[in-house]
């Protein structure tokens, strides 16, 4: 945890936090902290800075909060992701958020197994949860959005073209598609499908609706290690 979160709901006066979670377990253990310890951390949303330890025990731990940093700028990117398998999902939020994705689409396509949709993964709470992971991992603070779209058809014949409307709009794929773009800071639309791949339909609409079919390669990889490649590829600094 490189950065301690707090929202709004841990201030127990004008300028101090108290935690009583994993947080407080962390701080307590792993930096082994004691009154007068300053550890950095971040409202969510809003500034970092720094937080000076004023009471710790077992139970807590109140710190003294200092807010003067900006979070790290976010990369100009909307991210369409096929839903992935359950197991998958709870890594791949983490490696968007810690990379500065902020707006996520998860989307149906032909190769996304129906059950996919009713993992509880997919609840606000455990979104929220490994998006804020994320961003401990990186030092961000600002939390991504994410929009669940079951219905492949109507979102990118309906709402794509207005998201990806003035953006370097994309859409991974390994077959008669162009090499990968320069790296660039440029506002971008990027859709990567599931375990397999889109199919020819789904290539056919996301290219109606703005976005070029490209590859980074021979290889085919897998989605939790295409998103970074990729994103790593597209962008010169994350």
């Amino acid at each position: 945890m490189n950065l301690i979160l707090f929202t709004e709901d841990d201030f127990c006066n004008t300028d101090s936090i108290c935690l009583r979670d994993r947080r407080h377990k962390h701080i307590y253990d792993i930096h082994q902290a004691q009154p007068n310890s300053v550890l950095r951390v971040g409202h969510i949303n809003g500034l970092k800075g720094t937080g000076q330890v004023i009471e710790i025990d077992h139970q807590k731990v109140t710190l003294q909060i200092n807010l003067t940093i900006a979070p790290p700028t976010a990369l100009p990117l909307t991210l369409l992701l096929a839903l992935p398998r359950p197991k998958m999902l709870k890594r791949i939020m983490q490696t968007v958020s810690t990379m500065g994705v902020k707006d996520i689409y998860l989307l149906n396509s032909f190769r996304v197994d129906k059950s996919y949709w009713s993992t509880p993964l997919l609840s606000d709470s455990a979104i929220q949860e490994q998006l804020q992971l994320g961003l401990e991992q990186a030092g961000d603070t600002q939390m991504p959005s994410v929009h669940i779209r079951k219905r492949f058809k109507p979102f990118v014949e309906d709402e794509l073209p207005a998201i990806s409307a003035n953006t370097r709009g994309l859409v991974a794929h390994p077959y008669n598609a162009i090499c990968c773009p320069e790296a660039t800071i440029t506002p971008t639309t990027l859709a990567i499908g599931p375990e397999g791949g889109f199919i020819p339909y789904e290539i056919e609409k996301f290219q109606q609706s703005g976005l070029t079919p490209f590859h980074v390669g021979e290889r085919i990889l897998r989605v939790e290690t295409a998103i970074p490649a990729v994103i790593s590829r597209l962008f010169p600094v994350i």
